[in-house]
């Protein structure tokens, strides 16, 4: 007699589901690396566009062929995936800002209020309910990024900001995708997304990669202004790796919410939290302070109590056919 366990397609589901979402949230983490390694040589327009077009090439050549041929680039709803590219390209250019000031674990840190922002958002704009004690929740995640920016005090940064406002506008992007998953593939999405990075990234380096307005002090903002430059071959690499990682991450995680429910693939992103740490003390030598600490705490704690009660909730929902 066998002693094997069948598994059905739904565990299978849910299996692959969470590889996917792990394998991205690597390749993610690895993006906010590269990004924090080129802030102090490049300017941000040029990265991106840069890594946009690897991104493009890998998608034409890899994930195109697999998700269907030329036919993913159709779409009923031009309209919705230009307005959530804006919002996503937004959301980067904030992070990889205030990447570029901030210690890598405090800006990932502050970004994770993103589940606390998805929540209210759905309130705002998609009338659903959220009860008290995941309104506690959020309290207790905005008082986490409060310990994390110290706003009144002299620590208290500026950019700090930029990380939460990616935060809003990736909440943002999330109502638009909510109102076309069950319409338009990963793969798609996938595809107009760069589309979005590449043109937009085109328009900046056009109107004020000539470096102009460079000269300022603050590195967020000689991030953004300061002028197109030769690329060293070894940081050749680094925008290949930015290009590959980018839009591997951004179909496996679009596959993740597709293949798995949400409760099951959203605890993954948090995992981003301990390799940013890493990050910073292997390449960067810095360790987050006590507040920054106990704001992680607050803020990863409170968004994984979002996402335990979006799943209880979510439970006897049925599941659409596709998640982003």
């Amino acid at each position: 007699m066998s002693t094997a366990t069948s598994i059905g397609p739904e565990q299978g589901n849910n299996t692959m589901g969470a590889l996917c979402a792990l394998t991205a949230i690597l390749c993610f983490s690895v993006v906010d690396l590269g990004i924090k390694l080129l802030s102090d040589g490049y300017a941000l327009h040029q990265v991106v566009f840069l890594r946009s077009l690897v991104s493009l090439t890998v998608f034409l050549a890899v994930i195109m062929p697999l998700g269907g041929g030329w036919t993913v680039l159709r779409t009923r709803r031009p309209g919705a995936h230009l307005l959530r590219g804006a919002f996503i390209v937004s959301a980067n250019l904030c992070l990889f800002l205030g990447l570029a000031a901030l210690p890598i674990a405090d800006a990932v840190a502050i970004f994770f209020i993103s589940p606390l922002a998805i929540a209210v958002m759905s309130v705002i704009f998609l009338g659903e309910t959220v009860g008290p004690r995941r309104w506690a929740a959020i309290i207790l995640g905005l008082i986490g990024v409060l310990l994390i920016v110290q706003p009144g005090t002299n620590a208290f940064q500026a950019a700090s900001l930029l990380p939460a406002i990616a935060a809003l506008l990736y909440g943002a992007m999330h109502m638009v995708t909510r109102k076309v998953r069950t319409t338009e593939s990963a793969t798609t999405m996938t595809f107009y997304v760069i589309l979005t990075f590449l043109i937009s990234s085109a328009i900046i380096g056009a109107l004020i990669g000539d470096g102009r307005f460079a000269g300022g002090s603050h590195p967020a903002l000689e991030f953004l202004l300061r002028t197109w430059a030769p690329i060293a071959r070894a940081d050749m690499w680094i925008i290949a790796m930015l290009g590959v990682a980018g839009v591997t991450g951004s179909w496996l995680i679009s596959q993740a919410y597709r293949l798995s429910e949400a409760a099951l693939v959203a605890p993954f992103e948090y995992v981003a939290m301990p390799i940013s740490i890493f990050w910073g003390v292997a390449f960067f030598d810095t360790w987050p302070l006590l507040n920054a600490w106990a704001g992680i705490v607050l803020i990863i704690g409170s968004g994984l109590y979002m996402v335990w009660r979006e799943g209880r909730s979510g439970s006897k929902r049925p599941r659409p056919r596709y998640r982003r």
